[in-house]
């Protein structure tokens, strides 16, 4: 299953989500933001030499790191070289091997945000408690709804106090799950770890596994 990490707005923690999702899934993670990546750097080829024709998908593919992943370069030339329209077939690539694929969308609403959102089989619309961030995620969440690409959840990201979603859930028409201001997961990201793995006990950690639960039952979607 193909299943896109968006937001619309960029620092919203679409990448955070995306990759501690990847680990709670026991997926491959697709560090889909060609210009401005933000997951892990891996040695070997990344998604810009696949997409340039210089690797195979399965090539880039790094499981050597506590996620399973397919780093992005971090080079303008390197995503200047690469062909985005070339991206699907990759990702359908991955889904033939991988149980699970999470792709890490770039923020905004260019051509280069449709892309993962057309070719996943659903998505989740990260965002935060700002005025901002959730007007940019409902234009996304517009987005899906034109290609047709189904919502698995919305997730409420940096919550600091207890969060009423049930306004925001009839707004994106789907469920919300919320995750909590964390310090530990925060020095988790910034050390390339899921923060399962270092405070599995933590209430971040269990918005985690709540989302995991909630990606298997949207399976059909």
């Amino acid at each position: 299953m193909i299943l896109t990490v968006t937001g619309g707005k960029g620092g919203v923690g679409k990448s955070t989500v995306a990759y501690n999702l990847g680990a709670e899934l026991d997926g491959v993670v697709v560090d889909g933001d060609l210009a401005m990546a933000d997951l892990p750097e891996r040695r070997g080829p990344d998604l810009h030499d696949v997409l340039a024709g210089r690797a195979a998908p399965m090539a880039a593919v790094d499981e050597s790191g506590p996620v399973t992943l397919v780093p992005c370069g971090r080079t303008l030339a390197g995503a200047r070289a690469s062909d985005p329209a070339t991206l699907t077939d990759v990702l359908e690539t991955l889904d033939r091997t991988y149980r699970w694929v999470i792709v890490d969308s770039p923020a905004g609403l260019q051509a280069d945000v449709g892309l993962p959102l057309s070719v996943a089989d659903a998505a989740l619309v990260v965002t935060v408690p700002d005025r901002a961030a959730l007007a940019d995620a409902l234009r996304v969440r517009a987005l899906a709804r034109e290609l047709d690409t189904g919502l698995c959840r919305v997730v409420l990201n940096r919550v600091r106090d207890a969060h009423r979603t049930e306004a925001l859930a009839d707004q994106f028409g789907a469920p919300v799950v919320t995750v909590p201001e964390s310090d530990r997961l925060a020095t988790a990201h910034r050390h390339g770890r899921p923060v399962g793995q270092i405070a599995p006990e933590s209430p971040a950690a269990d918005a985690f596994e709540t989302l995991a639960t909630a990606a298997y039952g949207c399976r059909s979607l």
